[in-house]
């Protein structure tokens, strides 16, 4: 049987109707009708598809500007290969048929139709992912939205508290930074919107409206900084002006109240359903992913292992691998901007939660010092939010028990010594032998340790370079 398919469907898709075109393998038009966004009109889309040569066995694939919705749900339990196409790209497929820039909802349907018969292999299909995929999806997008908002409503706040209220931020500030969305905070802004309220509060209404919050400790010496704060001299608005922005805020804390309370419950859904998934023991092995990262990351890439066809498209679905324009003797690399933006946002948390503690001074040990105490490396693998591959960065862990691995099963700094070097150490060790007139090979000494750089030929990964401790 022939593999390639009878036909090709394009659908227009808008609110209330969508407008489809069938062509075969020719380019040569089958079927256009519009149809309705409701059971009626897919029942009318199937029957169409059913004429054109639509079968179990061979299905006509479907091109759609849109990768969601009530229409694009119900043809994926048909079980058929639905391709979003961005309209971007749709716009750029008109132009090859038309100079005159005309446009209408059948000739984008004819389009996307006939980008299918033509490209269907540069473009990638919609995942065939699990339904409890799906709804980690749902909730963890949700959950991102919420946190989004959620910040959106605390700047807006804190905006406005900075022009009537500066005492109330100084009595909440923690390193240079006010955490508006805390429980505390937030208990206290009720209690005092305005700072005629705030310097006539007393100390004990502060301290049980933090233990409203929630806070079980150090709440009186809280409570004696918050009261300290409110009651210092700031300048003020006249009390009319004072009052009605009193009344802005009151509505501002509302929001944040609502939406503090939208990313906690959502985001508790999300790591619960996460919690379900096969893949859920996988994803959290890696360090700085949790339940919550680990479910917006499934939500992004999904479980369908045939999505991506391999490592690079994965890093250019996150927009960590850069954009290359060569033309002539003109080349630049730059950032890829056109990207998943959801999954650059939790790999940009991955990375700061990835980061290693602070190593202590035995950072600096040398292989054969760790031989002789025992202690084994831990490998911890690590992510930045512009840099899908991996990069491993080694750091001695607490020593073990465990029996020590042979010579053949060491890690390779181990006999290099590259973890006791700083890293203009190992860059000057990759240079010296580099041929510049002087070839003889360099002694660096380094807290009473001799270590002989390696030929040209075998220059340290840049890897290691990179990740060299200071």
């Amino acid at each position: 049987m022939d593999a390639r398919p009878r036909a090709y469907c394009g659908i227009d898709w808008a609110e209330g109707h969508h407008d489809l075109a069938v062509v075969n393998p020719d380019g040569k038009l089958i079927a256009k009708r519009r149809i309705a966004d409701n059971a009626q009109g897919f029942a009318e889309l199937i029957a169409i598809l059913a004429e054109a040569g639509d079968t179990p066995e061979q299905t006509i694939p479907v091109a759609i500007e849109t990768p969601r919705g009530l229409m694009v749900a119900a043809l994926r339990e048909t079980g058929r290969r639905i391709y979003p196409i961005n309209p971007l790209a749709v716009a750029r497929y008109r132009e090859r048929h038309s100079v005159s820039r005309k446009k209408s909802d059948h000739v984008d349907a004819m389009t996307l139709a006939n980008i299918l018969r033509t490209d269907a292999h540069v473009h990638r299909p919609l995942p065939a992912d699990t339904e409890l995929a799906r709804a980690v999806a749902v909730l963890a997008r949700a959950a991102q939205d919420a946190i989004w908002r959620r910040t959106k409503a605390t700047q807006e706040l804190r905006s406005l508290l900075r022009e009537f209220y500066p005492g109330f931020l100084e009595a909440f500030a923690h390193n240079g930074s006010t955490n508006l969305a805390s429980r505390e905070a937030r208990a206290v802004l009720r209690l005092a919107p305005t700072p005629a309220k705030g310097a006539v509060v007393s100390k004990a209404r502060i301290a049980a409206a933090l233990r409203r919050a929630g806070r079980q400790r150090g709440i009186d010496a809280l409570a004696t900084t918050i009261h300290r704060a409110l009651r210092t001299k700031h300048l003020r608005h006249p009390h009319t002006v004072e009052e009605a922005m009193g009344r802005h805020a009151a509505a501002l804390l509302a929001t944040l109240d609502t939406e503090c309370n939208n990313a906690d419950e959502l985001s508790a859904a999300a790591s619960e359903a996460f919690g379900q998934h096969p893949d859920y023991a996988i994803i959290t092995s890696f360090d700085g992913l949790g339940d919550l990262t680990g479910a917006r990351l499934l939500a992004e890439i999904g479980d369908d292992p045939t999505r991506f066809a391999d490592a690079r498209a994965l890093k250019a679905f996150a927009g960590s691998a850069p954009v290359t324009r060569a033309s002539g003797r003109s080349i630049s690399v730059t950032r890829r901007t056109v990207k998943n933006n959801r999954l650059a946002a939790v790999g940009f948390v991955w990375a700061f939660a990835a980061i290693p503690d602070p190593a202590p001074p035995s950072v600096t040990t040398t292989g054969d010092e760790l031989e002789e105490t025992g202690t084994q490396q831990r490998c911890a693998t690590s992510t930045t939010a512009n840099s899908a591959s991996s990069t491993t960065a080694c750091r001695p862990a607490r020593p073990t028990t465990r029996s020590r691995p042979s010579p053949s099963q060491r890690p390779t700094s181990w006999n290099t010594r590259l973890d006791s070097l700083t890293r203009s150490e190992v860059y000057q060790r990759s240079l010296a032998p580099s041929g510049r007139g002087d070839n003889t090979p360099q002694i660096i000494e380094r807290q009473g340790q001799r270590v002989i750089p390696r030929p040209a030929a075998c220059k340290p990964s840049p890897s290691l370079i990179k990740k060299a401790p200071l």
